[in-house]
């Protein structure tokens, strides 16, 4: 199934705007309450192409390509969680959003809480979807680091493929539609540059000072849950519960079979939780 079949008879719209002078781009579908949705490291709005069709039934579905993401533009600069809870919150002015459901994977799930926890006043509820930086092995991230630098500076179908396949538990998940979709990001001239940026929070001196911890992770307001996989290359369930006590009354729930894109690999098991817990009466 194409990425764009999926969502063939649905009304969308993909288009750019203007977020604080970054120009951004962004998939909408829905009529309902504002959804947005952050990719992780390396993503793009594609990431999110096979749950647009079931979550537009409830939601005004919002994806963007995050700051120096995708086709969205790309300062030279290094990007921290502060820049991309900056850009999130100059999206929300420019579509002139009041208030939002959230929800981020990995990189987009941390900026998700960041900005939860700076701009309380916008956020509904979020769903933290493997959220990043749990644990910050520096295994890991040496890990991540040289294999999204490796997908870039050496493109090609193989290195494309290998990065993706670390997200998933079945790797057959992979499919080639979204190789070829991410290999023409990758291959962008400004994205090789830009791609030193993105990857700036993979060094231990840079995420210092956004390391989970009570002292931001207390402010956030908002009803928040924690959707963590039983297969996450990033992080275990049990690494999950000291985020879920720093962030108040926030609850946890584990989707099975599913690697670091649960909302890939378990579409219809993602979409409920998402819609179950944030359209849930207000406790």
């Amino acid at each position: 199934m194409s990425l764009w079949t999926e969502i063939q008879d649905i009304e969308y719209k993909l288009y750019y705007l203007n977020a604080g002078g970054i120009k951004t781009r962004v998939l909408e579908a829905g009529t309902g309450d504002p959804l947005i949705l952050l990719h992780g490291t390396g993503g793009h709005i594609e990431a999110y192409g096979r749950n647009f069709k079931g979550l537009s039934e409830k939601f005004r579905v919002i994806c963007i390509d995050m700051l120096g993401h995708g086709y969205t533009d790309k300062p030279d600069r290094p990007y921290g969680i502060d820049a991309y809870s900056d850009h999130l919150l100059e999206v929300i002015k420019a579509l002139d959003l009041e208030k939002v459901f959230l929800s981020g994977e990995s990189l987009g799930g941390w900026a998700a809480a960041w900005f939860a926890a700076e701009h309380p006043q916008y956020v509904k509820a979020m769903v933290l979807n493997t959220p990043g930086n749990v644990n910050s092995d520096p295994k890991i991230m040496k890990g991540l680091r040289e294999s999204t630098i490796k997908a870039v500076i050496e493109a090609n179908y193989e290195n494309v493929k290998t990065r993706l396949e670390w997200l998933m538990y079945d790797k057959s998940q992979v499919t080639d539609e979204l190789i070829n979709v991410r290999y023409k990001i990758y291959t962008q001239p400004e994205y090789q540059k830009a791609v030193y940026n993105i990857v700036y929070l993979q060094e231990p001196e840079a995420r210092k000072k956004y390391i989970w911890d009570p002292s931001w992770c207390s402010k956030i307001k908002s009803p928040t849950l924690l959707a963590w996989t039983d297969n996450d290359p990033t992080a275990s369930v049990e690494q999950a519960k000291p985020i879920q006590d720093m962030i108040p009354g926030s609850e946890l729930t584990v989707i099975k079979n599913a690697g670091h894109w649960p909302q890939w690999e378990q579409v219809e098991e993602f979409n409920n939780v998402l819609t179950n817990f944030l359209l849930q009466p207000v406790k």
